[in-house]
This record gives C-alpha cells, structure tokens and sequence, in this order.
C-alpha cells in the first residue's frame, strides 16, 4: 500500500529547516545553525501542522535579540526575497516563514504595536500574515483598521491580499475576529477593482463568509460595484458566482436571480438512475434531461441525501453545469460519482440514500439507490 501524504511533514522537514537556519546564518554571525536544526527537527514528531510552526519560533527566539525593535531587525534581516511581484495568483509563500508573525503577536502585541505592524507588513511579501493580523485586530482595531486602510493600496498585492484575506470572518484554520460587516466592507469596497486574482478571491471568499450573516448586504454590495464599472464585467462576473456559491448551493432565490437564474422558471426534468444498487467503491452513474418552453439559462446542482446509521439527516450539494435550456435544445448531462471506500474524509454507510437535481435552486426530480 502506497504511504499516505503527509502535508504537515511535506512542509516541516529536514531540507525545510535546514533552508530557514541557513537564511538566518547569512544574518546572524553568531547563528548556531546546526542548534537550532536539532531542536527544531527533534520536536516536529509530537507537533501538528499548525503546531510546529510555533515550535519553530520556540526553536529561533533563543538565538534572536531579546528587545523587540532589535528582534524585529534581525527577523527582517534573515527574511528571503519577496515573492515575485509579477505573478497575479496562488503565490501563497512557504509556511517556515511565518514565524515573523508568531513572534510578532508573541512581543510585540501589547507594548510594541507599530513595530510589530511593520515586521507584518515586510513578512507578508514572503507569507501571508492572515493568521496573525487578527491578534491586532482584536486587540487593537481601529488603530489595525487604520493602518489596513492605507495598506488597501499599496503597490504589492500580498500586502492587499492580506487587507482582505486577514478581516474575513471564517479564515480556515485561524482565530475569529471580532469585526463587523461595516467595519469591513469599505475595505472590500476599494479591493474589488483589483487587478490580481489573488486579491479578487480573496474579496470573494470574504463575501461568500459574509453570506451566511448578511447575505442581503452581500448582494447590495456586488450590484452597487457593477453600477460603479471599476471592475471588468468578466471578473466581477466571476467574483460574483465565488461569492455567492453557498446562496446558490442552498437554492437562494435571490443569489440566483443576481446570477440571471430564474427560481420560477418553466422547466421539464428527467432523471435517471443508471444502477440502484452501488457498492463502496464504486460509482453512482446517472443522467437527466432538461427541457424548457423558453430558452433560459440554467444552473444544475444534484443534492446527495446520505443514509447514517444513527438514522440523522445528512446531505451535501455537488455542482453540475451551468448551461442553457430551451424546447428545441434540450440540455443532456450525465454524472458518475465515485462512492469512495476508506475515504479520509466521508464514510459511505450501507442503506438507502436519496438523489435529488436542483435547477435554478428548486428540486425538480428525485430519485433513490442503495450503497452496500
């Protein structure tokens, strides 16, 4: 059997350390390299992902200066060369260069705040500082709103990325923020126009964040930057569907009209089963037909209703095509969904389980098959 991956060991490993002490031997002269090397890699076994990156900041601070300004110097010193200013998109960084932030939140949080500032705004160039914004920002938020306003239009897009992507609600991994959609929406208002992807996905997935609270302020928003035209049509397009993608999983009737789907629409539905009986491990093939009096454009989900033994409702939506549909051009589409054995995140359950295909956000036909 192949050995599975391992994403925390993929980034935290001997080349890995190795490459982070030799940018701080080039710094530092007195950098003991091969101390810190052997500390840093003798703890990763008993660590998480999100773990050893704290380790490592336990690793380094040792061999750092102790007062924070000259602290903050030396981490600046040791720092590699900013990502390629070029690049538009997913130039995420590697995550041996957030100890920057660690340690700034660690010392310079409370008697050190622009300072501190500073090391995030020269470390974000590197790796994203989304993590570690949100200390300061529950900490000190006017003073961090302040400072993330002006950072909205500095020339580097990490720098505006990290506007975005450091306010949103529901940053994956990351501590909440005690922030409000008023507090934040202005900044999105200036970021939407941006011309890198990496910023505009990030102003999307903080509006699709904001959806699940606010989901009306949401929509107002994105109608009144396409009256403003500072965005091309086609990326505020796309903005639009990456921010509204749970509205429309969940059949919103509004989110589906700001995308020109129609929830009361005409519309005839076949829908097929190929096999009622599947095995783990196998693939669940169905196909459906989808005809209209009118020509319209559709958006077509299929919703999966899994069996669970303790017999609780469980479901989750999948995306199927967004395309048009009339009387004399029916829309034809066909699905194979692997029902994966051993998955590391689902179990398939033996029972009854239920299909359903959503257009335009209604449930149009159904149908059953058993998973064994």
């Amino acid at each position: 059997m192949a050995e599975r991956f391992s994403l925390k060991d993929h980034l935290f490993n001997a080349e890995t350390v190795a490459q982070l002490a030799g940018e701080y031997s080039a710094a530092l002269p007195d950098f003991d390299a091969p101390r810190f090397e052997k500390a840093a890699l003798a703890g990763f076994a008993e660590r998480e992902l999100m773990a050893r990156l704290d380790w490592l900041a336990d690793c380094l601070e040792p061999q750092l200066p102790t007062g924070f300004d000259a602290m903050a110097d030396a981490l600046e010193a040791a720092m590699p060369a900013p990502l390629d200013p070029s690049k538009t998109d997913d130039d995420f960084g590697r995550f041996i260069h957030a100890v920057p932030g660690i340690l700034a939140v660690r010392h310079g949080l409370e008697t050190h705040r622009d300072r501190a500032m500073a090391l995030l705004y020269q470390a974000t160039q590197r790796f994203s500082m989304e993590f570690y914004i949100r200390a300061f920002l529950n900490r000190w938020p006017d003073e961090t709103l302040r400072t993330l306003q002006v950072w909205s239009g500095d020339d580097n897009y990490h720098v505006r990325r990290l506007v975005s992507e450091g306010t949103r609600p529901r940053l994956p991994w990351a501590k909440a923020v005690a922030l409000t959609p008023a507090q934040t929406l202005p900044l999105l208002d200036h970021l939407h126009a941006d011309p890198t992807r990496f910023v505009t996905r990030s102003v999307a997935n903080h509006l699709n964040d904001l959806t699940r609270k606010v989901p009306q302020e949401v929509m107002d928003r994105l109608a009144s930057w396409k009256r403003a035209g500072r965005q091309t049509p086609k990326e505020l397009g796309w903005m639009t569907r990456h921010a509204l993608r749970t509205l429309i999983k969940a059949g919103d009737a509004g989110a589906m009209a700001a995308l020109g789907y129609r929830a009361d629409a005409e519309v005839n539905v076949t829908l097929t089963v190929k096999e009622p009986t599947v095995k783990r491990g196998g693939v669940l093939a169905f196909d459906c037909v989808i005809t209209a009096p009118e020509a319209l454009p559709v958006l077509v989900d299929y919703r999966i209703g899994f069996a669970r033994p303790d017999g609780r409702a469980a479901q989750k939506v999948f995306k199927l095509k967004q395309a048009q549909a009339g009387p004399d051009t029916p829309l034809k589409l066909a699905k194979a969904h692997k029902i994966k054995a051993g998955a590391t995140t689902f179990t398939w359950h033996p029972g009854r389980h239920n299909l359903t295909l959503q257009v335009n956000g209604v449930d149009r036909a159904e149908a059953s098959f058993d998973v064994t």
